[in-house]
């Protein structure tokens, strides 16, 4: 067993779709410190599931694209049954999140006891997004510190580490987008304990060749109208 922060009572949840060109890299440097990785195809029409279960990831299907929300769901109700869990991790296929940040977050809340842990890209400089996503983040971080009482510097961000008690009680319904805003309007309704922690969030060349950054921007502002 790894020596990780918890790697013996941490799940990486991590939602799949298309992600074929590099979900088998990212599974394998996470499991080269932590062991437990559930995959959440989303209705995937490449060979992802297969990839990521052959770099050892645990594997649930959806019959079709019902989005990161929905995937997210998923891979945490499979998490809570596993009754060693402590916390699960929420992690991105496509390689823009980094492990040793993950970790970090992990150890700041078994060493502080908090409910959750939200990654934040404004903490220090590392990440650097364009304007436009630069804007709407921002503008993003405005309306759910107005609309949930809960204060945060990055409203949007998928690195989160969810204690079990998050787990039991935060509900996800919003399938698209809106999930991000919803996970953090349940954090405020439950009156969850909650850290940021700086994370460094990689703009690679594949992530932008999926028009990822600018299409998560318009998302988030049509999350912002119409939830």
């Amino acid at each position: 067993m790894s020596d990780a922060p918890g790697a013996d009572s941490t799940w990486f949840v991590v939602p799949l779709f298309d992600e074929g060109v590099v979900i088998g890299d990212v599974i394998r440097a996470l499991r080269e410190r932590y062991p437990l990785v559930v995959c959440v195809d989303d209705g995937s029409s490449d060979a992802s599931a297969q990839i990521a279960a052959e770099a050892g990831a645990v594997v649930v299907r959806h019959p079709y694209n019902m989005g990161q929300g929905a995937a997210l769901k998923t891979g945490i109700d499979y998490a809570l049954r596993d009754p060693r869990m402590r916390q699960v991790v929420t992690f991105d296929a496509d390689g823009q999140h980094q492990v040793d940040d993950a970790s970090a977050m992990i150890t700041l809340r078994e060493e502080t006891g908090v409910d959750v842990v939200l990654g934040s890209r404004f903490l220090d400089g590392r990440t650097r997004p364009g304007l436009l996503k630069r804007i709407v983040l921002r503008g993003a971080v405005w309306y759910t510190n107005l609309t949930t009482g809960v204060k945060l510097t990055d409203a949007h961000n998928g690195l989160r580490v969810l204690g079990r008690h998050a787990c039991e009680v935060i509900t996800v319904e919003q399938n698209r987008m809106a999930h991000a805003s919803e996970l953090v309007q349940e954090i405020g309704h439950h009156r969850l304990s909650v850290r940021e922690h700086p994370v460094h969030i990689l703009y690679t060349d594949y992530s932008r060749s999926k028009g990822q950054s600018l299409l998560n921007s318009v998302n988030i502002v049509i999350d912002m109208l119409f939830r």
